[in-house]
């Protein structure tokens, strides 16, 4: 950790005040420069932050959803969608945790526009729900594939190896095979 924390105390200090007891880390990469990352208590207080975030003219500039199969607690919180805003060179993420009990993230596009494509994205790779989403229409995939299929047929990580062409089209044979 470094001496001064950067980035803007009052949007901090807000973030901070939505988030889990401890889902809050305050930090810099290798390169010295500062991320800041906050889990929150609710998937629902993702619009305070995505407000507090635009209040300070911060700019979205990804949202990732993923499945969360390989930690404990999967059985009841199965994804997560993870925020990146950026301010004054400062990067701020903000996790929702997708539980059960809140199966839904709320969409940010009254606050962020760009947010549309990426939610619309999450929603149809990954399955996960966003509430309110204005402009629910598939990208990508037909209409007659599942929603969140990729994220069951090939594991991000497994993509991002670039080994998913031939172990996406095994899976697909596979899955195909085992449902006659």
């Amino acid at each position: 950790m470094f001496d001064v924390i950067k980035g803007n105390t009052a949007l901090i200090n807000t973030l901070t005040s939505l988030s889990t007891k401890d889902g809050v880390t305050l930090g810099a990469d290798n390169y010295g420069n500062a991320q800041h990352w906050f889990e929150l208590s609710s998937p629902s207080h993702l619009t305070a932050a995505a407000a507090a975030l635009k209040d300070m003219s911060a700019r979205l500039s990804l949202i990732s959803g993923y499945s969360r199969a390989s930690q404990p607690d999967a059985e009841e919180a199965p994804f997560a969608a993870c925020y990146n805003f950026v301010l004054d060179s400062v990067i701020y993420n903000i996790t929702a945790i997708i539980t059960k009990k809140e199966p839904q993230v709320p969409t940010i596009t009254p606050w962020f526009a760009n947010a549309d494509w990426h939610e619309r994205e999450m929603m149809e790779l990954v399955g996960i729900t966003v509430a309110h989403q204005p402009n629910p229409n598939r990208l990508f995939l037909d209409a007659s594939l599942d929603q969140g299929m990729l994220s069951r047929l090939v594991p991000l990580s497994v993509m991002m190896n670039g080994a998913c062409t031939k172990d996406l089209w095994e899976r697909i044979l596979s899955s195909k095979e085992g449902s006659h």
